[in-house]
């Protein structure tokens, strides 16, 4: 019923180009009964010896709904490289093993059934539960796309300003509060000291910092990421980048974010306001509200019907 509500809330809202009423949490109860078992055996296997993998297949999600939709168009690969997963910031995009090895274990059971863009839904949901982290409904019934550009994969910075990423955000259907809990994501997450090396070594040109940045901070990271460090990784939220919890929310507001896009959360009211409310907060509403975004993030642009198609192979238009 929850789920129900939440469907005709995001109807009435007009949540942009979203096809709500043709996604179904049944969707493969006749055509393919065991669809969501297979697709979670196979992410437990992969996530349990490698729980990294959580983050990055959330990521993959993410990136993919944010470009054409949640058209598993991400997955497309081009003989000129030059589709989506060849865009800069999808370069570092992993997890499509697990994707791969979901969808082949789904059509051998059940051929031509499952899109790609359901798998990729579920197996990030899927991954979040293996390291503890909410569990949310996945509707299905997305299809596949045809078209996949790199061009096209214009996704949100991380150098971005408050009022640009929430009109990134809302050029896609969700709202300034889900901006903040999505990026809460980030409580997982690592990247590298390529994207951060010049926020703490170069901020203006004057060999400065970011004066946005806790010093402290500012100096642990320095001892992590020398000036000429471009593939060693870094923590998204320090001290606890294993667990899925709040904690990323207390770093930011301690001016720990790694981000420029995670300090500007604290330069609007309302991301502020959230972010605050998280902090020191036994009963955080994090877990439910991320949910309740997620539901929205895989619902963006998405295919159906006879639009697109279902892809025997992820990588490879039929």
């Amino acid at each position: 019923m929850a789920l129900k509500n939440l469907l005709a809330l995001v109807v009435l809202l007009g949540l942009v180009g979203v096809s709500v009423s043709v996604l179904d949490l049944d969707f493969y109860r006749h055509k393919c009964p065991d669809a969501e078992a297979i697709v979670r055996k196979i992410t437990i296997q992969y996530v349990s010896h490698r729980p990294s993998l959580a983050a990055a297949l959330l990521r993959m999600h993410f990136h993919d709904c944010f470009v054409r939709g949640c058209d598993a168009s991400l997955l497309l690969k081009s003989a000129n490289k030059d589709a989506e997963r060849d865009a800069g910031p999808n370069l570092s995009v992993r997890g499509y093993e697990v994707v791969d090895a979901a969808k082949a274990a789904l059509e051998k059971k059940c051929p031509g059934v499952v899109s790609c863009a359901d798998v990729v839904a579920l197996v990030a949901r899927d991954a979040v539960i293996v390291i503890r982290g909410p569990w949310w409904p996945v509707p299905l019934g997305r299809r596949d796309g045809l078209i996949s550009r790199a061009s096209e994969a214009n996704l949100p910075s991380p150098f971005l300003p408050i009022d640009a990423l929430k009109k990134t955000f809302a050029d896609k259907g969700l709202n300034t509060k889900d901006l903040v809990v999505l990026s809460g994501a980030h409580t997982i997450g690592i990247s590298s000291c390529a994207l951060v090396n010049v926020r703490i070594y170069n901020f203006t040109g004057n060999g400065d910092f970011d004066p946005s940045m806790n010093p402290s901070y500012v100096r642990a990271l320095k001892k992590r990421c020398k000036p000429t460090d471009v593939g060693k990784s870094v923590d998204m939220d320090p001290g606890s980048v294993k667990k899925f919890d709040t904690h990323y929310f207390k770093a930011v507001a301690q001016k720990k974010g790694l981000f420029v896009s995670d300090s500007a959360l604290l330069n609007d009211f309302e991301t502020k306001s959230y972010i605050e409310s998280q902090v020191g907060n036994a009963e955080s509403s994090f877990n439910k509200d991320f949910s309740d975004s997620m539901v929205k993030l895989g619902m963006i642009e998405v295919l159906t019907g006879t639009n697109g198609e279902i892809r025997k192979k992820c990588a490879f238009v039929n």
